[in-house]
């Protein structure tokens, strides 16, 4: 019974996946991401944190989608639309940034830390971010970019090349091309990281953007738009998850001590959080270790 259950659902989600090529598969992942920003805009504008979070989020897996797919649907406006996003998430960036840090201050192992070497600053600076983003939230030009955004994923000048490509039978099937760009993404990730115990900050956070790409691809290929089985890639999801959160953790962390280091007055080895050194290390050596773990995983 169970082995039939089974063969349905297979054969159920065969079908979904067959009614899908490029187009419609980024179509179908770049509506979804719009569609998230709609959905928490205005908890975003009410000073929601996870709702300012889960708008990055969408942004960021659909330029991820839009680089997946790059030689299908780059075109002129999405050059014009990718400079709007860019705008919009560098307000987006700061109110989560201060979101973050004063998630670190009220810690109970950092308050008084926090307390001494940051004072009000840190929950004006919230605010005024907060106010920035907001006004950047309700503006027109926020507003023109979501339907611009919209009305290019629908029917923008990609659209007819694509097609075309069709009508020539030169397109590659969708399951063929997401497989070629997932390894070829995989592989950059491990030549990027390969010298990862001693790559600068600039370069982490390089490296932790190709993983979280790689991660949300992953994700939306076996979620969205049901190309492969849930479970198919579980051996490479889950080392660049870990890469990417670690990587992340380690990026929040240097951001939060940041301010102490212009502290006057308190003895040098009091201007790092508590712990700050440990807590560094642990995070570094986590990142290697899920590296080790992308890169023994084999191919997707």
């Amino acid at each position: 019974m169970k082995s039939t259950v089974k063969t349905k659902m297979g054969l159920r989600k065969a079908a979904s996946a067959a009614q899908f090529d490029c187009a419609t598969a980024f179509q179908k992942i770049a509506q979804d991401c719009v569609g998230k920003v709609r959905l928490h805009h205005s908890s975003a504008c009410a000073g929601d944190a996870e709702a300012v979070h889960q708008i990055r989020v969408a942004i960021t897996r659909l330029r991820s989608a839009v680089f997946f797919f790059a030689s299908i649907v780059v075109d002129a406006e999405w050059r014009r639309l990718k400079k709007e996003l860019a705008w919009l998430n560098g307000s987006l960036g700061a109110a989560r940034d201060s979101d973050v840090v004063v998630e670190y201050a009220r810690r109970k192992r950092y308050r008084d830390w926090a307390q001494r070497m940051i004072g009000e600053d840190l929950e004006a600076h919230q605010t005024r971010d907060h106010r920035r983003m907001v006004h950047c939230l309700r503006s027109p030009r926020f507003h023109d970019l979501i339907e611009a955004m919209s009305g290019w994923i629908g029917g923008g000048s990609w659209l007819p090349r694509w097609e075309r490509m069709l009508r020539r039978k030169s397109a590659r099937p969708l399951k063929a091309y997401c497989k070629r760009e997932l390894n070829r993404w995989r592989r950059q990730l491990i030549r990027k990281g390969r010298r990862l115990k001693a790559l600068g900050a600039s370069a982490r956070h390089r490296l932790r953007i190709r993983a979280k790409r790689f991660r949300y691809m992953l994700e939306a290929l076996t979620g969205i738009v049901p190309v492969f089985g849930h479970g198919e890639f579980r051996h490479v999801h889950t080392p660049a998850k870990q890469l990417q959160r670690t990587l992340g953790d380690l990026r929040d962390l240097k951001r939060f001590a940041r301010p102490g280091l212009s502290a006057q007055g308190d003895d040098p080895g009091q201007r790092r959080p508590p712990g700050y050194r440990r807590q560094r290390q642990k995070l570094r050596s986590a990142a290697i270790s899920a590296y080790r773990g992308l890169k023994e995983a084999g191919a997707c």
